[in-house]
């Protein structure tokens, strides 16, 4: 395995629902898992690998580090989210040289998703 220096490596977010966080980010994403006991479930597909694990604490909704993923079809995943039980925290906005919203993911976790948008 070769890391780069000072990359972001893994990341890992608060388990409060295996089996409802696995059907989420599989449907919403298209992330693989695997499950390492009751307490933590790692995930590949996501551009960096990481994990779910129910030894952290979870935060009240929307708080701790935002994780920011990458979508060239924020409407596509939008539906997605819907669909897949999650919800739409913050509604599409744009910012210098895109756009992105926010979703709360079935453990309580915010999540924002951008696309690049180029400069007319």
């Amino acid at each position: 395995m070769n890391q780069a220096e000072n990359s972001i490596d893994y990341i890992e977010f608060p388990l409060s629902d295996v089996d409802a966080t696995k059907a989420f980010y599989s449907a919403v994403f298209g992330w693989e898992f695997q499950d390492w006991g009751p307490d933590y479930l790692s995930f590949t597909g996501a551009g960096v690998d990481g994990g779910f694990n129910r030894e952290l604490e979870s935060a009240a909704e929307g708080v701790g580090p935002m994780v920011v993923l990458y979508s060239d079809r924020l409407e596509d995943r939008i539906a997605a989210i819907d669909t897949a039980g999650g919800r739409v925290s913050k509604t599409t906005y744009s910012f210098p040289g895109g756009e992105r919203f926010h979703f709360i993911d079935p453990n309580g976790n915010e999540v924002l998703v951008w696309r690049q948008v180029a400069d007319e």
